[in-house]
């Protein structure tokens, strides 16, 4: 080989010795995100607020399916969880911190049978879990509801539904509910009453509210419950998002719903801890937004002592 030829070939490899190192840094910054449909909104608005002010490190949010099992998915680096997932062994083995809360309410479509069954009822809890859940161990003093029996209730059952934090509310495991099971994301839920006049479920605030208009979707109607007069306003259809989210960060309501929301995460991972820093000082500020209530401020201050203890160890 003549000395021109052995500098070209020589000059080839280093550029593709260079090509491949910039492209396994590009891969090695991108850091994946799975979360319930309902939280991708707000995830999403983290990531491009975050890439402001670090540009270096990609956030994404996971692509597809997750739950197959598959050798060719994308690793997920962080996982938004609900307080009840927690424990489970199918999610990370990883720290949890938590960034808001979420909460369910009942409802079924606007207009429809079951809207006219359930119209001027104030539900307390009991009257909930007959209606929602199977009764062999109700109390024999609870008068039973003949109009509950034809209503066909609707609800989750993958991973990602709200169905165990619902359930979990009125001391019931989501396989307790009677009625259907729907399979996949639990926007599906609000499809299954628009097909089923007959059909109740539930849901999180930001499958039931447009965030836009801040007003309940105009296809569902809450179902009615017992809270005290000066609340009753807050939990009706002419309340908006904002109403809801004030009345319930200002008060607990035994008859809704509310669950701690964060993200499962590697802690060994520097990046991710930083991000997951700037989630709880500067991220947090968008959950109303999006839906979400806040965590009172000595939760907060414990998650984010929870990040900075890592970030530090890790110096």
């Amino acid at each position: 080989m003549n000395k021109t030829a052995f500098t070209l070939a020589l000059v080839l490899s280093m550029g593709l010795s260079n090509a491949w190192a910039e492209g396994n840094t590009t891969t090695s910054s991108i850091r994946t995100i799975k979360a319930p449909r309902f939280a991708r909104p707000l995830v999403e608005k983290w990531i491009t607020e975050y890439a402001k002010t670090q540009p270096g490190v990609t956030f994404q949010i996971a692509k597809g399916n997750q739950n197959q099992g598959n050798s060719q998915a994308e690793s997920i680096d962080l996982n938004v969880v609900f307080d009840n997932q927690a424990t489970k062994p199918e999610d990370f083995s990883h720290a949890i911190v938590y960034f808001g809360e979420f909460a369910v309410l009942p409802i079924t479509a606007s207009g429809s049978e079951a809207a006219k069954v359930l119209e001027g009822k104030h539900l307390n809890s009991k009257k909930l879990k007959q209606l929602y859940f199977f009764d062999d161990d109700f109390d024999e003093n609870v008068k039973k509801v003949k109009q509950f029996e034809k209503l066909v209730i609707y609800s989750g059952s993958n991973a990602t539904s709200v169905a165990a934090s619902f359930a979990r509310n009125f001391g019931e495991e989501s396989s307790n509910f009677r009625g259907k099971r729907i399979a996949g994301d639990d926007l599906f839920l609000n499809t299954a009453l628009l097909k089923d006049p007959l059909g109740v479920s539930f849901n999180a605030l930001p499958n039931i509210y447009d965030l836009q208009s801040r007003q309940i979707k105009g296809n569902l109607t809450l179902i009615g419950i017992d809270v005290k007069k000066n609340l009753e306003e807050s939990f009706s259809d002419k309340a908006t998002l904002d109403e809801v989210i004030n009345a319930l960060e200002n008060g607990k309501v035994s008859e809704i719903a509310v669950g701690k929301i964060g993200v499962s995460y590697h802690q060994a991972d520097d990046a991710v801890n930083q991000f997951l820093h700037w989630v709880l000082t500067n991220g947090t500020k968008y959950n109303h937004e999006y839906g979400l209530l806040n965590l009172d401020s000595k939760m907060v201050q414990a998650q984010i002592e929870k990040v900075k203890t890592t970030l530090t160890a890790q110096k």
